[in-house]
């Protein structure tokens, strides 16, 4: 018998190519709060919840807080991503490979994201894959967010495994701290190139998923 029992899937970044929607959501809401970012700088807070990220920069850039609450402005920016996520998302290399492959290891699904519930089900939506999850968790259901172990531990739990018996599937650096923090095996495919994270293993894209990479993860 294999020792896993289930796979856990991030959303942004590793299903769906979302992380340029939320850097344009990010430079348009900030810019007309008198806060000019780059790309670049928006990279920075990659993988982690939308209410932090407005945290972040309100701490270095602060800006009118009694007219633009941090409430509202986190809003606004989940807003537009769903909004670019309609009109435009796309499936990342590989996701159908993956989501069958793990089915065919005999691994439950879930997926656990630092995303509200609104951007992951039209994520979901979008690319047509809801129905591939048995549980699908937020960490706006948590007190903490990525690189807190929080969204992994709830996940596992609403699928009744132990974390020690479940594989993270993640793109983002934080999101490997989370996992490994979680007690859980992690497999991360880097959307940027960048230092190596704690993730037991890091492949090219969900499509190098194969019976070579399973193997090693017996090990």
């Amino acid at each position: 018998m294999p020792p896993f029992a289930a796979a856990i899937f991030d959303l942004d970044g590793l299903l769906i190519d979302s992380e340029p929607f939320w850097r344009l959501a990010e430079m348009e809401v900030f810019g007309a709060l008198g806060v000019a970012l780059t790309d670049g700088e928006c990279g920075l807070t990659a993988g982690l919840r939308t209410q932090l990220v407005v945290q972040h920069w309100l701490e270095r850039r602060p800006w009118d807080t009694e007219r633009h609450p941090p409430e509202a402005v986190t809003r606004r920016i989940n807003g537009r991503v769903v909004e670019l996520i309609g009109e435009r998302g796309e499936a990342k290399e590989g996701v159908g490979h993956a989501l069958g492959f793990m089915r065919e290891q005999g691994l439950r699904l879930g997926l656990a994201s630092s995303s509200t519930m609104p951007v992951i089900e039209a994520a979901l939506a979008r690319l047509a894959i809801a129905a591939q999850f048995e549980v699908v968790h937020s960490a706006d259901f948590e007190q903490r967010s990525k690189p807190a172990p929080d969204v992994y531990l709830g996940a596992a739990r609403r699928l009744g495994v132990a974390p020690a018996a479940c594989i993270a599937l993640e793109d983002s650096y934080p999101g490997a701290e989370a996992a490994k923090a979680a007690g859980m095996c992690c497999i991360r495919v880097p959307e940027h190139a960048g230092p190596a994270s704690l993730a037991d293993l890091e492949i090219g894209s969900l499509a190098a998923l194969d019976d070579g990479v399973w193997s090693r993860l017996q090990e």
